[in-house]
């Protein structure tokens, strides 16, 4: 497959994007130029940073998001992770909320994408690695599951639950988490 082909499809959904913000808009931009001069910008072995998916999972009414309390980060985040070569970040998201939830019926409620954010990651050292201090160049989608099915949470997670969008502040306050509760209310009231 050609450099730029694998990268197209994401370059085409970032196109599409519409910012709700200067912020967002110097997002995409930035987003678009990295994954324009990265060819292995999927991979995690790029240390400088990499393309991550994430999920945004949502309830039927729109009125809960499904938040992990990130072992290594320690921190209420959504769902998602590396892309591991995987050029099709919707799947990439889908897959990662499979994974850390143990919910299976999880369906996007559009195939375009909900959110972006470009976060620092520190530096993190093991006995045998030193993952340097590098981005996630996050695309995040919004998705729908059902909020009574059974939860599985893995190593990854200290917790996993369903919070109300009213009390997600009560666990972070970061700022793209909090966008993401405003642009859920936002797209619940028109439709």
């Amino acid at each position: 497959m050609p450099a730029q082909m694998h990268r197209q499809s994401l370059l085409n959904l970032l196109q599409a994007y519409t910012p709700s913000s200067d912020y967002e808009r110097q997002t995409r931009d930035t987003i678009t130029a990295f994954v324009r001069e990265h060819n292995d910008c999927f991979r995690r072995e790029l240390l400088v940073g990499h393309i991550t998916g994430s999920a945004w999972v949502v309830n039927k009414a729109m009125t809960k998001t499904l938040l992990t309390h990130h072992r290594k980060l320690d921190k209420w985040l959504q769902l998602g992770g590396h892309c591991d070569g995987d050029s099709d970040v919707l799947r990439v998201a889908l897959r990662e909320a499979v994974e850390e939830s143990g919910v299976y019926d999880i369906v996007p409620h559009s195939p375009e994408i909900f959110d972006l954010d470009i976060h620092e990651i520190p530096e993190r050292r093991t006995d045998t690695v030193v993952e340097p201090t590098h981005f996630h160049y996050d695309i995040r989608f919004l998705l729908i599951a059902d909020d009574t099915a059974p939860l599985g949470i893995t190593a990854e997670s200290k917790d996993l639950q369903w919070v109300e969008l009213r009390n997600v502040q009560l666990l972070t306050q970061e700022e793209s988490m909090l966008r993401m509760v405003e642009k859920t209310r936002l797209t619940k009231h028109h439709g």
